[in-house]
């Protein structure tokens, strides 16, 4: 099979700033330049904070411009399990996931007029077999108790694919095009007057906890605070507390230009993101140039320091027979490229914010998937921390009040039983629609 390795939505940008060059100081610096990393530089100088942005590549080189897409207003990880684990913080957990999305869309979007091709279709939780259909409506009730717009309903009514039986609607949120919203929110912060340094990779930190030396290859910056805003590179860095988050790889696949009339014709008619109810999530969506993109149903770990790499072609034929049972009516689709990147799944599956020992260095892990709508938001919050001593609501839903974090439940063998587990439950149980 032939396709294209690509790196993401976008390539690199043609106005690369420049590395930081010689010794500077700031009252905040913001390590990381994700979504996460490029909004909280942007709200601090929004309120007059002079704060510098340190990125090791460019601005949205991540999982920021690699990921399906999906702006949603779920949290991540299995509802049946986290509301009763977290009894009292879930409908919290709940509120900031959906107003992340708010925040994207009227903070970011709407008002520094970023073009994403973002369509507010909702994602769907669905069921690919009566099983997952049993599923979807429990977190349906458990969504809705906790204070989420989700709505079950069947395949029709949901207009989804004729081969899923139905699922969970969660309206809030949509599609959009990741790599064009990086360029649009890197634009906004390089113009906000905040000091943006891209190929500019941190080398060390020396910090007595009232100022911080933050070591880069070409020079160093002073500064009073710190944000630690690196995900899946976070604890390789070692800054913020061990254990934050443990480092995997998501691989993407997209398909070339499909007739629209043929894609109306599985069923999917609402054109709304879909997550399937597997144990470990395939997603879809279709793109503005009625392509398909999918990705995840496989995970790899990472370990140590992290490198550049390609997706694993076997995990890709498997992504790419997995969109064949989906949509069997397409199977004559060729498939145009794929990627992949490295995203940070946290010990409880939640959100992590907080401070260190050290109380002037701050860090912000919101990925487990969701990171596109979150990690801004929370970006943001914290922000709003530094600069006036405001502690929101949504923020103490996934504050850390003690810089410590148990062993993450990924492991490797685990990932690959669950995997083949999917599998085995795919082939007793695919809908014959």
């Amino acid at each position: 099979m032939t396709y294209s390795t690509f790196t993401g939505w976008i390539e690199p940008p043609t106005d690369l700033r420049p590395p930081l060059d010689g010794d500077t100081a700031c009252e905040v610096a913001v390590i990381g330049g994700g979504v996460g990393g490029m909004a909280t530089a942007l709200r601090l100088a929004d309120r007059g904070i002079d704060v510098i942005l340190l990125e090791a590549e460019f601005c949205g080189y991540g999982a920021s411009s690699r990921n399906a897409g999906q702006l949603t207003g779920a949290p991540a990880g299995d509802p049946q399990i986290l509301s009763p684990l977290y009894p009292r913080r879930f409908p919290k957990v709940v509120r900031f996931a959906e107003d992340a999305v708010d925040f994207v869309e009227k903070d970011l979007l709407q008002r520094f007029d970023i073009a994403c091709d973002y369509e507010q279709t909702g994602n769907v939780g669905a069921a690919f077999s009566k099983g997952q259909l049993r599923k979807a409506r429990r977190i349906a009730k458990i969504l809705t108790k906790a204070g989420a717009h989700a709505k079950f309903g069947d395949n029709v009514e949901l207009g989804l694919p004729d081969t899923f039986y139905g699922g969970v609607l969660e309206p809030v949120g949509g599609q959009l095009n990741p790599g064009k919203f990086c360029l649009g929110l890197r634009k906004a912060v390089i113009e906000s007057g905040a000091r943006v340094y891209e190929r500019t990779p941190l080398q060390s930190m020396d910090n007595n906890g009232s100022g911080a030396v933050i070591s880069t290859p070409s020079g160093r910056v002073r500064a009073k605070n710190v944000v630690v805003a690196t995900n899946a590179y976070t604890n390789e860095l070692g800054i913020a507390p061990k254990r934050t988050e443990t480092p995997i790889w998501v691989s993407m696949v997209e398909t070339a230009p499909i007739d629209p009339a043929r894609i109306t014709a599985t069923g999917w008619t609402s054109r709304s993101g879909i997550v399937t109810e597997h144990n470990l999530l395939t997603s879809y969506r279709i793109t503005p140039r009625n392509s398909i993109a999918f990705g995840v149903r496989q995970l790899r770990m990472g370990r140590g320091s992290l490198p550049a790499r390609t997706s694993d072609p076997a995990v890709v034929a498997d992504l790419i027979d997995g969109f064949r049972a989906v949509f069997p009516s397409l199977q004559d689709v060729p498939i145009e490229r794929t990627w992949g990147g490295w995203i940070a799944m946290t010990p409880s599956w939640l959100p992590v914010a907080g401070q260190t020992k050290q109380e002037n260095v701050y860090y912000s892990i919101a990925c487990n998937g969701h990171g596109l709508a979150q990690a801004p938001y929370l970006g943001t919050l914290i922000a709003d921390l530094i600069a006036g001593n405001e502690f929101h609501d949504n923020l103490d839903a996934v504050w850390s009040k003690r810089p410590w974090f148990g062993p993450g439940l990924f492991k490797e063998p685990l990932l690959r039983a669950t995997w083949a587990a999917d599998r085995l439950a795919d082939r007793v149980t695919r809908p014959n629609h």
